[in-house]
């Protein structure tokens, strides 16, 4: 879903039956506050936060190799600490992960041996293993009968 904790975010997550939440975020401190927000959000109607995810984490130039924190480092990584959620992992700023996106064919589709994604690989490992715990949970919990 966009950033934010409008109307549409609370419906969908009160609507949908949802196994968990990952939210994604840049590392700088505005848009961690917006992922803040998100994750009370999905806290209070009760939908597990398997993570969090720092997009745009860093960027190395094609040309020289050389790695530029743009928007900060490390700032989701943090901010999992902080909020004692599992940190995902960490998706560069890079111009292959975006043509391919926008070509229809992502990264790991059009270029499964890179290390973007193995990035995405390790992401989505994290959690396929979370949400498959939740719902194992699910399925051998007692029903609760209210009278």
């Amino acid at each position: 879903m966009p950033p934010g904790t409008g109307d549409a975010q609370l419906t969908i997550s009160q609507q949908v039956p949802l196994t968990g939440a990952v939210i994604v975020s840049t590392p700088q401190d505005i848009a961690l506050l917006d992922a803040r927000k998100g994750l009370n959000m999905f806290r209070q109607v009760d939908v597990p936060v398997l993570g969090i995810v720092e997009n745009m984490s860093y960027f190395k130039c094609p040309h020289c190799g050389e790695h530029t924190n743009i928007f900060s480092h490390g700032g989701a990584k943090d901010e999992a600490k902080k909020l004692d959620i599992d940190f995902l992992g960490e998706i560069p700023l890079d111009i292959e992960i975006r043509e391919t996106s926008d070509g229809g064919h992502p990264i790991i589709d059009k270029n499964p041996d890179s290390p973007h994604a193995e990035a995405y690989r390790q992401i989505a490992q994290h959690v396929w293993a979370k949400a498959t715990a939740i719902l194992e949970h699910k399925a051998t919990a007692t029903p609760k009968i209210v009278m």
